[in-house]
């Protein structure tokens, strides 16, 4: 054993990475005591030891707080991962001993929450009544973040772009195309043929312009030789974009898959236009070289059946 080593085994413990991580987090000494239950000089004698045994900085401190130094950050980049391969661990004996129970820490778009993730925890909750799901809903930067920093397990998502293939790995579900729909009362769901410029002047509700989602109904007007409508409620809010489409005055643009799955509120029909975007797939996207708990190859396995159905 080398010096290195000796050092590591005597004075750095998964304790001690506790105690920098929730500072770091918290930015404050004090507010980190107070979140693990200890005093302040305790956290300040471990920080303290830390950095003696480590010979390096860990913290820089000033009136607003303190900031992990760069030999902190290394040092929690390579911790995290220790404490997620210590919890899937502690996952997987659980599993092992009561295969009924477990949990799973899912990411999607609300979109996509809605419309498969819900049926898939729905189907699986049937079977296994004691797993606890642990949903994270958002836009494509909140949700990706997540699971690079390891707070989701896995995330089912639209895949836009290729993913980081050096950290990520994405294995596709189905393929979706976007469509123009509205509630079954709105007048136009009972044409037979629509064009796009058709519906120009017609209120819309539309995703914010510099979302994902965004750029498809842009792409869609541009590629048509149109400029997306004015008369439009822009909402990145499904419940809200959902509540207006259900008075029937509103059409949206958004993936097939959603009018084809239970659990989309309202009942929304298409239009019968042809938006000329690309189709996409929704995957699930995992971290590479991460071994997830049973409970998480359980929900993959569920939305690979629930995806081959449809």
């Amino acid at each position: 054993m080398d010096w290195s080593e000796q050092r590591l085994g005597r004075h750095l413990k998964l304790r001690d990475l506790n105690v920098l991580l929730t500072v770091a987090r918290c930015g404050s000494m004090g507010k980190a005591a107070a979140q693990l239950a200890v005093s302040q000089p305790a956290i300040s004698k471990a920080i303290s030891e830390m950095e003696a045994s480590l010979r390096v900085k860990l913290l820089d401190r000033s009136p607003r707080g303190v900031e992990p130094t760069i030999y902190a950050r290394a040092l929690l980049d390579r911790g995290l991962n220790a404490f997620d391969e210590l919890r899937q661990a502690v996952q997987h004996i659980e599993f092992l001993a009561d295969p009924t129970a477990g949990e799973v820490r899912i990411g999607s778009s609300l979109g996509t929450a809605i419309s498969f993730v819900s049926v898939v925890i729905d189907r699986l909750a049937k079977r296994y009544p004691r797993i606890h799901f642990d949903l994270l809903t958002g836009d494509a930067t909140l949700t990706y973040r997540a699971l690079a920093e390891r707070k989701i397990d896995l995330l089912i998502a639209r895949i836009f772009a290729p993913v980081d293939e050096e950290h990520m790995q994405a294995e596709v579900l189905y393929e979706v195309r976007d469509v123009v729909a509205a509630a079954a009362q709105n007048p136009w769901t009972r044409r037979r043929r629509v064009k796009l410029a058709d519906l120009v002047n017609v209120p819309w509700v539309l995703p914010p312009t510099d979302s994902l989602q965004g750029t498809i109904v842009a792409e869609a007007f541009r590629v048509s030789g149109l400029e997306v409508p004015r008369a439009a409620v822009i909402t990145a809010t499904v419940p809200v974009r959902n509540a207006l489409l259900a008075g029937g005055r509103f059409l949206t643009i958004e993936p097939d898959s959603d009018l084809q799955l239970p659990g989309t509120s309202p009942p929304l029909k298409r239009v019968a236009v042809n938006l000329p975007t690309t189709p996409r797939p929704i995957g699930i996207i995992t971290l590479k070289h991460r071994t997830l708990g049973p409970t998480a190859q359980l929900f993959m396995d569920a939305a690979r059946e629930l995806a081959d159905i449809g």
